[in-house]
């Protein structure tokens, strides 16, 4: 489980093909500080299990997870090389505030910048939103792109876009030290996020495929003989 809180921007140190999967090496002193074995770290998002720990050639701490191939599909981990910089999370202590809201790491699929439009103190950045997703965003939703924490600030009609229906959109407004402190910041019009729907979005949708209503709760059997 995570916040959504950036903790460091790492960098992909290696990359190697192991069939359909991928096992990536990933610097970040930060992150690697107090990792183990069977650590949950996300990656841009995507919740990733250190299998190795190692320190690079000027000394920072890096890790290692594989990737399998349901997760090359839904993110964009499986564009990344060596220099790829990611955003890293260590996942939440029960002891800390949750600063930003719940984080699986896992991604619901991926969207594509359309617009960064700067403002006085802040970015707008308009993001094409697949048809499957639109339904689980909402406007001052949460969302997570790339492992960070956002709210929805602006978002497309349901019937796919104010302008005649030129597809689903939604937009986020990113302060300076998000665009500093995260590689939204240095996105392009046609790359591609990480996208996290809110889960109590996911779950609501799923009891609407069957109909709204919840699994009838019954008492558990208790044998004959046994009853107080």
């Amino acid at each position: 489980m995570f916040t959504g809180l950036i903790e460091e921007i790492g960098e992909i140190v290696a990359v190697e093909a192991i069939d359909d999967s991928l096992r990536l090496t990933i610097a970040g002193p930060v992150v690697t500080a107090d990792a183990v074995h069977g650590a949950s770290i996300a990656v841009s998002g995507v919740c990733l299990t250190v299998i190795e720990q190692g320190t690079t050639s000027d000394g920072r701490g890096t890790f290692t997870a594989d990737v399998m191939a349901q997760s090359l599909r839904m993110s964009t981990l499986g564009a990344l090389i060596p220099g790829s910089r990611v955003n890293l999370e260590r996942a939440v202590r029960v002891d800390t505030r949750l600063g930003g809201h719940i984080v699986q790491g896992h991604v619901d699929g991926t969207a594509s910048l359309v617009t960064s439009t700067p403002a006085e103190q802040w970015r707008v950045l308009r993001f094409a939103l697949p048809a499957a997703l639109a339904p689980l965003l909402v406007d001052k939703g949460s969302v997570t792109l790339s492992g960070v924490s956002l709210t929805v600030s602006g978002i497309s009609d349901p019937a796919g876009g104010e302008e005649g229906g030129s597809g689903h959109w939604f937009e986020v407004s990113l302060i300076p030290e998000t665009l500093a402190a995260t590689t939204l910041g240095a996105l392009e019009p046609g790359d591609r996020v990480n996208v996290e729907t809110d889960i109590l979005a996911r779950h609501v949708a799923r009891m609407l495929r069957f109909g709204g209503e919840p699994a009838a709760l019954t008492e558990p059997h208790v044998p004959e003989g046994s009853r107080a």
